[in-house]
């Protein structure tokens, strides 16, 4: 699918930005932002998280649960929000000074996701006396429910969307939750809980907790590691809460202060800790951790994440590595095998698909149809949803779904939940991702519903994809210090956008690369100066002629290589230019 390519229309006031370069000025201003406040990435710009609805009366419960040396019990999700979230409550309880700290995360292919009644049956093995959830809760009714009935005092903390009934906890903490006036409703998982961890260090302080027992108040600061990668890695809106996140954990990580699973999962990707870039939380060390949580048992990843050892850490980083090499195999397995039935069904449908698209085969394995989703969302531009077996006799599915710009995927299950209430029996998320259980024998019923709501929330210009550009750059800012600038810059990410530009360029030179890629030598028309440019994984690579002159979106990039630092195009489409008159 060829997309468009549009570039973005600047505000008619920018007086707040003045003191800007022109170039920063414009990009800013183009996503959203109309003041120089709100590029402060200190501390102190940081939301209060006293703001947070019920996180005074749970930061209450744990200060007693420490003060009288109760048994604490986290339990996690298995994607990296839930075990950044689950390490960091475990290591932030354990510096606050809890006495019996342990965590638990449900086995996605046993139990399924969340505070389930049968996950809180293992749970009680453990005696544990509270039970904190961390990226999950606000929708376990029946889990709290059992957990309550044994005697567990139940504290939520959460960031997924609430459905309409609230489960029965002592405490529930969740920026989306109804009343609530945290600032940043795009908190991810783990920056609740660093919320809930400050505000208990608070209480703990007030309580005389440090004084009397001679306990050094510990730095939160310190866990900001971990913030910033699940914060990243869960692809929520970088707001400027999670940018303060971000930007924090991310000094900290380039300045080799972070948990010894982090730089063990950087070094062995190979990158190198001083030049990391929100990029490479997202792309690098996240799906190294996710890995762990979809094939396996998400606790190896948390292990990774918690533990005091390089050496430990490094061991455990090799196995992360190798599950995720695994993972890769299985997501291109999968993605062949999905194209062919999208072939398929353009052929028996006369070139027309479903505008909200399911996919399921028998063979496909769980862990992996969010990546599947994903990746088939990106190729055909409209919602996706990837089912898999949830247990030997395919009774029931699992689907994991993908939504585009224009469609809040969580409240079109909702719709679909109410329309038939037998057929979607548990479902959650976010506005582009949900997770789902549908009974096998309703699956096509299911298919034919999601498409209809589809079909009443979008347009048919929805479905055609579209590149957002900044432009183009003049030739004097096509440089290094340019690219160098817009690195440090950021941070980058969802919902602010690292910068790209598009331009036409001329090719000087071309070769094809490990099969899938092109490496360039382009020049501007009109100019001596030449660029060196990179496209990964183009279909331009097949052998085919380059035309002598092209158009591409590109972003400037810092290319390090035996000692050298120059600039690179990365080029993100190239199609040939416009033949003049056009």
């Amino acid at each position: 699918m060829n997309p468009g390519i549009q570039r973005r229309r600047l505000p008619a006031d920018m007086s707040g930005l003045a003191t800007l370069s022109p170039l920063l000025r414009r990009i800013y201003a183009t996503r959203g932002v109309s003041s120089l406040s709100e590029l402060d990435h200190s501390l102190t710009a940081m939301a209060a998280p006293a703001q947070m609805k019920g996180i005074d009366r749970a930061a209450s419960i744990l200060a007693e649960a420490v003060i009288q040396r109760q048994r604490l019990l986290i339990v996690g999700d298995f994607d990296c929000d839930g075990a950044t979230s689950t390490a960091l409550g475990v290591l932030a309880l354990r510096a606050l000074g809890a006495a019996h700290v342990d965590f638990l995360v449900p086995d996605r292919f046993k139990y399924g996701y969340g505070l389930t009644p049968e996950i809180v049956a293992v749970a009680c093995e453990r005696k544990p006396d509270v039970l904190i959830t961390v990226d999950n809760g606000i929708a376990s009714i029946e889990g709290v429910k059992a957990a309550r009935a044994a005697g567990i005092t139940v504290v939520v903390t959460d960031h997924h969307l609430p459905g309409e009934i609230l489960p029965d906890a002592d405490a529930i903490v969740n920026p989306n939750q109804g009343a609530c006036d945290f600032s940043s409703k795009a908190a991810a998982g783990v920056g609740v809980i660093f919320c809930v961890m400050t505000v208990l260090r608070k209480v703990l302080r007030e309580r005389h907790w440090f004084a009397e027992t001679g306990l050094k108040e510990p730095n939160m600061a310190q866990f900001l590691d971990l913030v910033a990668l699940g914060t990243v890695a869960d692809v929520v809106p970088l707001d400027q809460n999670n940018r303060v996140f971000v930007e924090q954990g991310i000094r900290r990580i380039r300045a080799g202060n972070c948990r010894p699973g982090i730089r063990a999962l950087v070094q062995i990707a190979g990158r190198e800790m001083s030049g990391l870039t929100p990029m490479d939380l997202g792309f690098v060390v996240g799906p190294r951790l996710n890995a762990a949580g979809r094939l396996e048992d998400m606790s190896v990843g948390i292990e990774c994440l918690i533990t005091t050892s390089e050496q430990r850490a490094f061991d455990v980083a090799k196995e992360l590595d190798s599950l995720n090499q695994a993972r890769k195999q299985i997501e291109q397995e999968m993605k062949a095998h999905a194209e062919v039935l999208v072939d398929e069904w353009l052929t028996g449908s006369g070139g027309e698909l479903p505008w909200g698209l399911c996919l399921y085969d028998e063979s496909w394995h769980q862990g992996v149809i969010g990546l599947l989703a994903s990746r088939m969302k990106e190729r055909l531009h409209r919602p996706v949803i990837a089912f898999a077996p949830a247990d030997d006799d395919a009774v029931w599915l699992k689907g994991s779904a993908r939504s585009i710009p224009g469609l809040h995927i969580r409240d079109t299950l909702d719709r679909v939940a109410t329309q038939r209430p037998d057929i979607l029996t548990k479902f959650g998320g976010h506005a582009m991702a949900a997770g789902m259980t549908v009974a096998a024998e309703h699956f096509d019923e299911f298919c034919r519903l999601f498409d209809s709501n589809v079909k009443a929330a979008l347009s048919e210009s929805d479905l055609k994809a579209l590149i957002l550009t900044d432009g183009a750059l003049a030739p004097e800012e096509l440089t290094l210090e340019t690219a160098q600038m817009l690195r440090l810059a950021g941070p980058w990410g969802q919902q602010f956008p690292e910068p790209v530009f598009d331009g036409e360029f001329l090719v000087i030179q071309s070769r094809v690369l490990g099969g899938r890629h092109l490496k360039l030598v382009l020049g501007l028309p009109g100019h001596s100066v030449v660029f060196d440019a990179i496209a990964f994984q183009t279909e331009w690579a097949d052998g085919r002629s380059l035309p002598a002159r092209v158009h591409i979106v590109y972003r400037p990039d810092v290319n390090e290589f035996r000692g050298e630092t120059r600039l690179q195009l990365l080029i993100t489409h190239l199609s040939p230019a416009p033949v003049s008159g056009e």
